[in-house]
C-alpha cells in the first residue's frame, strides 16, 4: 500500500477549514434550515423537561431517573456541538471553522457522545439489578456508586475524545481544507493531511469501535438476561418491566446503529455519511425525551403532577 508523501514546508499554514454543508442546493439548505431549526428546539425544549420533571417531581430518588436527568444533559449538550453552527451555516454561502474551533468542536462530539454511550450502558446495568435482583436493588444501586458510576462515564468520555483529538492535533495540515462534512470529525478530518495517516486511522477506528461495539455487546447481553428473567415474573410486572426497557431498548439500537455504521470501518468515508451523523446528532436527542415520556407511565404521571401543579400556581396566583 502506497503511502502518501507531501512537503512539509508550511505544514501549519492551515488556520481554517471550510464545510460542504448538508447541501449545496440554496432551495434545499433552505427547507433545512426550518426542518433543523424546529428539530433543535424539541431537543432543547424535550430534554429540559425531563430535568425539570426529574428534578420538581423529586424522583431523584431511583437511580433510573437520576440517570435519565443526565441523559437528558448530555443529549442537550451532544446536539449544540453541532446543531447550531450547521443550522447557521444553512443560511450563509461560505461556512467556515477556525483550526482551533475544529478540534474542540471534534472533542465535544466524543466527548459527548462516549458520555451517552457509557450512561446507556450504566443504565441496562441498572434496569438489569433492578429486575433481576429487585431485593438487592437499593443497597446495590445507593446514591454513592450511582455517583461513582456518573463520574466513570464523564471519565470515560474524556479519556477518549483527548486521545482522538491528541491523534489528530499532531498532524500537519498545509494545503487542502474542505470538509465534505457538516461538522469536524475525525475521518473527514484526516483525509486533509499532508501525511499518510493510515496508523493514525487505525488507532481513531479501533478507539471508537472497541467502545461502541463493546458497549453494545454488552447492552445485548443485559437485556437478553434481562428478557429471559421477565418469564419469572408476574403479568402486572412483565408489563412493567418491558415498559420502561423498551424505551432503553429502543434509545440504544437508534443510537447504536449510526455510530456503529460511523466508527466500526477503516479510515473511509461515505456520501452517506452526512445523513447518518444527522441521525445520532439530531434526531436520536430529539426523540429520546418522547421515546422515556410515551413509554413511561412514572415520568407521565410526574409530568401531570407537574402540570397540574402549575395551573394551580397561576390560580392561586390570580
Amino acid at each position: 500500500m502506497a503511502s502518501r508523501t507531501y512537503s512539509t514546508q508550511g505544514a501549519n499554514n492551515v488556520t481554517e477549514f471550510i464545510f460542504w454543508g448538508l447541501s449545496q442546493n440554496p432551495e434545499v439548505e433552505e427547507v433545512c434550515f426550518v426542518l433543523f431549526s424546529f428539530f433543535y428546539l424539541v431537543i432543547v425544549l424535550g430534554n429540559l423537561l425531563i430535568m425539570l420533571t426529574v428534578c420538581i417531581g423529586n424522583l431523584f430518588k431511583s437511580p433510573m431517573y437520576f440517570f435519565l436527568n443526565f441523559l437528558s444533559f448530555v443529549d442537550i449538550c451532544y446536539s449544540s456541538v453541532t446543531a447550531p453552527k450547521m443550522i447557521v451555516d444553512l443560511l450563509v454561502r461560505k461556512k467556515t471553522i477556525s483550526y482551533v474551533g475544529c478540534m474542540l468542536q471534534l472533542f465535544g462530539v466524543h466527548f459527548f457522545g462516549c458520555t451517552e454511550i457509557f450512561i446507556l450502558t450504566v443504565m441496562a446495568y441498572d434496569r438489569y439489578v433492578a429486575i433481576c435482583k429487585p431485593l438487592h436493588y437499593m443497597t446495590i444501586m445507593d446514591r454513592e456508586r450511582c455517583n461513582k458510576m456518573l463520574l466513570g462515564t464523564w471519565v470515560g468520555g474524556f479519556l477518549h475524545s483527548i486521545i482522538q483529538v491528541a491523534l489528530v492535533v499532531q498532524l500537519p495540515f498545509c494545503g487542502p481544507n474542505e470538509i465534505d462534512h457538516y461538522f469536524c470529525d475525525v475521518h473527514p478530518v484526516l483525509k486533509l493531511a499532508c501525511t499518510d495517516t493510515y496508523i493514525v486511522g487505525v488507532v481513531v477506528t479501533a478507539n471508537s469501535g472497541t467502545i461502541a461495539l463493546g458497549s453494545f455487546v454488552i447492552l445485548l447481553i443485559s437485556y437478553t438476561v434481562i428478557l429471559v428473567s421477565l418469564r419469572k415474573q408476574s403479568a402486572e410486572g412483565r408489563r412493567k418491566a418491558l415498559s420502561t426497557c423498551g424505551s432503553h431498548i429502543a434509545v440504544v439500537i437508534i443510537f447504536f446503529g449510526p455510530c456503529t455504521f460511523m466508527y466500526m470501518r477503516p479510515d473511509t468515508t461515505f456520501s452517506e455519511d452526512k445523513m447518518v451523523a444527522v441521525f445520532y446528532t439530531i434526531v436520536t436527542p430529539m426523540l429520546n425525551p418522547m421515546i422515556y415520556t410515551l413509554r413511561n407511565a412514572e415520568v407521565k404521571s410526574a409530568m401531570r403532577k407537574l402540570w397540574t401543579r402549575k395551573v394551580s400556581w397561576e390560580t392561586t396566583g390570580k
